[in-house]
């Protein structure tokens, strides 16, 4: 089982540049096999997933979010990182971290992939 619990969300400017962090837990295997991501759901809209990070290190962003957030891992601390930069009132959405795994089971780290662990969600405003 793997348990994830995202902190850092909150309200900010546009422009301006905020940090998720992601603490997973994983009782079994080691959080390292896992594909990790980060998505997000804005009012009305469907979930969209806005990055991953593979277990290779190889990571993947949708076109909306491209050079302007980075997902990171800090692996002594069991973390997952969103550093979001220039952001825009339209990233204001519920953002969700989830793990994909472990990778024998559950090949694939893609943005449409099913992922079979979820946090709660942290809510991240953008004010114009």
């Amino acid at each position: 089982q793997v348990q994830l619990v995202e902190s850092g969300g909150g309200s900010v400017q546009a422009g301006g540049s905020l940090r998720l962090s992601c603490a997973v837990s994983e009782y079994r295997y080691s959080v390292s096999n896992y594909c990790l991501g980060w998505f997000r759901q804005a009012p009305g809209k469907e979930r969209e997933g806005v990055a991953t990070l593979d277990s290779d290190g190889s990571t993947r962003y949708a076109d909306s979010v491209k050079g302007r957030f980075t997902i990171s891992k800090d692996n002594a601390k069991n973390t997952l990182y969103l550093d979001m930069n220039s952001l825009e009132s339209g990233d204001t959405a519920m953002y969700y971290c989830a793990a994909r795994g472990p990778k024998w089971y559950v090949r694939g780290c893609a943005l449409a992939d099913e992922y079979n662990y979820w946090g709660r969600g942290i809510q991240v405003t953008v004010s114009s």
